[in-house]
């Protein structure tokens, strides 16, 4: 990004692939060196009624594992074909979309109007619409659970961030980090909160109140930290041409009006979702064909041809490859601990040192074992189904609320998606923003440090009152 408005399209930036290639290739050696060392061991399966598959609890035995080196090497293909696969094969699909459309709307010239034109009428209030700006990611993350379909606004909001003076980690902080911590929050997240709470027999979204304050206070907590960034490396807004220098086009105002009316039935759906509970498998596939349908549309009555706009889309989609490389390298991680049978290893010991525990060391240890896990396993309703079998009989032996577990199974799945380099969202919304992971983690890990101390208080506090 420039300190213009004009957007990039939705490339990956060469440094930032080459950086987090780097880190994930890392990461699988670590993994696969793994296998040699952990013994193998795992728990026994059940599948429900309704084809939902949880493990039996006292059902760990040590079994034959390892996995050959072919496998390893083959690792980021095989893991299509493997359990979840379906849902690697629909990210992808999903963001060869969001790059095709994006790439022609940025050549139409629609981004960079749009963005002159926020510019234009909000740049003398700019901090309170990033309070907002914070605030509607947060709540799309905590209410309905939405975090990879977030992505379409990621380099969108970039720009404006650069647009309004601040810079490209200001920008990632009020878009996808504000989401992650909206999602860990789970207020209302079906994929979280929802899914645990059913697991651990609880009414959905029962609790609710403790939940909201600590939204509040995350939001209040990441607020400070943005605004302390952005206030520190800030630019005077009359140095930038695009407050003083625009001028309306009608033309561009009604593909403008066209792309945000289509794509806000789009978001007006996947909010919905909390409701309509059908839609919430959906939410992904909405926000891709919203995109392409207003994206598509906007880019015509702009003025685009239609053969402009397919080799535009074609381009765009060609440009967002190198992102598939990083998911299917970061998913083979999770591949490699399953397939080499290691995996409920690492459960089995973890639960045994938590049963060694005082009661409130547990909880925390709770937060602890789906921090690691989340590292292998990024979707939040898969951690779900493998944890909370062992996190809630081990919380009841310490007399500790099963509301509180699924407080802790939230916390320790929604924050670290913005940390790991093992999170597909995290490392498109890097690469599209020319931001390298370690660069990110630099600037990040500081205020994931301050949540990780706040929602751990949060978390000894509903301990002490019996929080149910």
């Amino acid at each position: 990004m420039t300190e213009t408005t004009e957007s990039k399209g939705l490339g990956i930036s060469a440094k930032s692939f080459i950086g987090a290639i780097v880190i994930i290739f890392i990461l699988m050696c670590l993994t696969f060196a793994l296998t040699f060392v952990i013994p193998s061991g795992e728990y026994t399966r059940v599948v429900n009624e309704d084809g939902v598959e949880s493990i039996l609890t006292d059902s760990f035995q040590y079994v034959e594992g390892g996995l050959p080196l072919w496998k390893w090497l083959l690792s980021p293909f095989l893991v299509l074909g493997a359990d979840g696969g379906g849902a690697i094969i629909a990210v992808i699909a999903f963001l060869l979309v969001i790059g095709g459309v994006f790439t022609a709307l940025d050549k139409s010239g629609l981004m960079h109007y749009m963005l002159k034109k926020i510019v234009h009428k909000f740049g003398n209030k700019r901090y309170t619409l990033l309070s907002l700006i914070v605030l509607f990611f947060m709540s799309m993350g905590s209410f309905i659970g939405s975090f990879e379909e977030c992505v379409p606004l990621v380099p969108i909001v970039v720009g404006l961030s650069v647009a309004l003076g601040w810079d490209e980690l200001t920008g990632l902080g009020i878009s996808v980090l504000a989401a992650g911590c909206g999602f860990a929050a789970g207020v209302c997240n079906p994929f979280t909160v929802g899914v645990a709470q059913e697991l651990a027999s609880l009414p959905m979204f029962s609790g609710i109140w403790l939940r909201l304050v600590s939204f509040v206070i995350i939001y209040a907590v990441l607020l400070f930290f943005i605004k302390r960034h952005a206030k520190k490396i800030e630019k005077p807004m009359n140095n930038l041409n695009a407050h003083s220098d625009f001028i309306e086009d009608p033309k561009m105002n009604k593909a403008l009006i066209v792309f945000v009316s289509i794509l806000g039935v789009g978001i007006l759906l996947v909010l919905c979702s909390v409701f309509l509970t059908f839609l919430q498998d959906y939410t992904m596939i909405i926000v891709a064909l919203m995109f392409l349908v207003a994206g598509i549309s906007s880019i015509i009555v702009a003025g685009m041809s239609a053969k402009d706009l397919g080799k535009n889309f074609a381009n765009g989609i060609l440009t967002i490859i190198p992102a598939v490389f990083m998911i299917l390298m970061a998913s083979s991680i999770k591949y490699t601990l399953t397939e080499g049978k290691i995996l409920d290893t690492i459960l089995y010991s973890a639960v045994k040192i938590a049963n060694e525990l005082p009661q409130e060391a547990v909880i925390l240890f709770v937060y602890l074992i789906v921090l690691i896990m989340n590292f292998f396993i990024s979707s939040g309703s898969a951690k779900a189904f493998l944890l909370m079998p062992l996190i809630v009989p081990l919380c009841q032996v310490f007399n500790i609320s099963s509301q509180l577990s699924v407080m802790a199974f939230a916390f320790g799945d929604g924050f670290s998606n913005v940390l790991y380099p093992t999170n597909p969202v995290l490392l498109i919304s890097l690469g599209v923003a020319g931001v390298s992971y370690t660069k990110w983690f630099k600037w990040s890990s500081k205020i994931q440090f301050a949540i990780l101390v706040v929602t751990s208080c949060l978390l000894l506090f509903g301990l002490s009152i019996g929080y149910n």
